[in-house]
């Protein structure tokens, strides 16, 4: 049985017009999502600007995601640091303030030989908690493999993987070569990853539309795909976003027009284009049903 099954929602980090976190809102915000029916929340992601936060601010965005979950859904911290000693300090951070789970880069800083991802995830096994892997070759130098899975799933807390190759085909593969929980991590493959035998699906997009995304998942997943094929589509030119480098910006955008804001990014992510505010809005009004 899996464990971290349904729609994850990857959290923003909300901020004030002078660039400090604003926790207020963020508490605001689980809470709606969590009222929204999401799955679980997972704080201290790339989508929530982790590595632009002070050790203070990352610890207390931490701690107000679990004070606003209330043990109502499952928390899951991410650990992406330069260091592993940093990456074992987060993660006992996470279990010491009572976190469900890890999501956990491999390494970041450099281009790590295979007994180093090795090693970095050994360490982290041993904090104790359940590790969901985070697989991302677009943004990272490590691309961890069906194969290189296969190793790794062999470590004593390693449950599952976040597959953000773009690759659906990966998703066959994993199920195949190992017992590994596969969670979705693109947005645009929210219907075919579910299809194809992901568990879960660790989600942007759903930050400002939570019901749709677990609309969608649970149709696809439950085989409905006829029902989840014109809902999948009208998301779609949002989905895209996701896997853009300047997704945080965009998905920050998004909660704003749902009525959630979450306030500027950190420089250095700036502003978009009018011309990018505009495409995303005329996507997200026609996702709405809206003219």
């Amino acid at each position: 049985m899996a464990r971290f099954e349904g729609v994850y929602v990857a959290l923003v980090t909300p901020m004030t017009d002078d660039y400090s976190v604003d926790t207020n809102r963020l508490h605001e915000i689980c809470e709606w999502l969590i009222n929204e029916g999401v799955a679980g929340l997972i704080p201290a992601g790339s989508l929530g600007e982790y590595a632009t936060l002070s050790d203070q601010e990352r610890a207390t965005v931490v701690e107000t995601v679990m004070e606003a979950s209330k043990n109502k859904v499952p928390v899951v911290v991410g650990t992406g640091a330069p260091a592993t000693k940093d990456v074992v300090y987060w993660a006992e951070h996470a279990k010491e303030k009572g976190a469900e789970g890890l999501m956990a880069l491999p390494p970041i800083n450099y281009n790590p030989l295979e007994n180093e991802v090795i090693y970095h995830y050994e360490a982290l096994s041993k904090v104790g908690l359940p590790i969901i892997v985070y697989n991302n070759p677009r943004d990272y130098a490590t691309d961890l493999t069906p194969d290189f899975l296969t190793k790794l799933s062999k470590l004593d807390n390693v449950v599952g993987v976040k597959e953000f190759s773009g690759d659906v085909r990966r998703v066959h593969d994993i199920k195949e070569k190992t017992d590994l929980e596969v969670l979705i991590g693109v947005d645009d493959l929210a219907m075919e990853g579910p299809i194809s035998g992901a568990t879960g699906w660790i989600s942007g997009v759903p930050n400002a539309l939570p019901k749709e995304g677990i609309e969608l998942f649970n149709l696809a997943r439950t085989g409905k795909i006829d029902e989840a094929l014109p809902l999948y589509r009208k998301l779609l030119p949002l989905f895209h976003y996701d896997a853009e480098p300047q997704l945080v910006q965009a998905i920050k955008y998004m909660m704003e027009l749902a009525g959630q804001p979450a306030g500027p990014t950190r420089p250095p992510r700036l502003p978009l284009t009018n011309e990018d505010y505009i495409a995303i809005k005329n996507a997200y009004l026609h996702a709405v049903g809206q003219p």
